[in-house]
């Protein structure tokens, strides 16, 4: 862990942007982020920010990684819409079964719009639900402005919170490494459990589940 937190230190905010918009995107667009700690991710990159004292890198990372989670439920969107209403599932999964498409889809039902709005802040929703809404022939442009207002909610929320709760802690600067080790740490680890986690879930026999208008 030492390592890692040399590494990001030493390669500064360019490798915390390319982290960050990687997994942001593949979090929003693929099936892979239902197994992603994109929560945890943005706020890591707020305290490794913090860090290093670059204020004005922070606000910029919570633009473009809300750019890039658009567009990232935009590619969602259109995978949805282009499976001919049927998502693969996996009989037996953990995750990517047929009871959390279902209650993806049910809240869809019930809250439209806001339902893309809330998804944000709900870790496997917030991947399902473009694929869902695209399978459901949401209107497209009412899909785009709720996961505008979406993204505009949920990721400068977590990178700024990161990044001044970390600059409260200069008085302390123990605790401010300590924050940072403990956000790399939960955030590598969560990588790599989740990485496992699709891993074993892609192994499974794969069942099709049809997602009606």
């Amino acid at each position: 862990m030492t390592t890692a937190l040399g590494v990001l230190e030493s390669a500064g905010p360019l490798l915390v942007w390319a982290i960050v918009l990687g997994f942001v995107f593949a979090e929003c667009a693929f099936i892979v982020g239902l197994f992603l700690p994109g929560d945890s991710l943005l706020f890591a990159a707020g305290v490794v920010l913090a860090q290093q004292n670059h204020e004005h890198q922070a606000w910029w990372l919570s633009l473009a990684a809300t750019l890039t989670a658009v567009a990232g439920n935009q590619l969602g969107y259109y995978i949805g819409s282009k499976t001919g209403h049927a998502i693969i599932t996996r009989r037996g999964g953990k995750v990517l079964n047929e009871h959390n498409l279902t209650r993806a889809r049910e809240f869809l039902d019930r809250r439209g719009f806001w339902a893309i709005v809330l998804a944000r802040w709900i870790p496997w929703i917030r991947t399902l639900a473009p694929l869902v809404a695209g399978a459901a022939k949401m209107d497209p442009r009412r899909f785009a402005l709720a996961t505008t207002i979406g993204g505009l909610a949920w990721v400068p929320t977590l990178v700024l919170i990161g990044y001044y709760a970390a600059g409260l802690l200069d008085d302390f600067p123990w605790l401010k490494t300590a924050a940072l080790v403990g956000s790399v740490a939960f955030f590598v680890f969560g990588t790599v459990w989740g990485i496992w986690r699709y891993r074993q879930e892609i192994h499974r026999p794969v069942d099709k589940i049809l997602i009606t208008e």
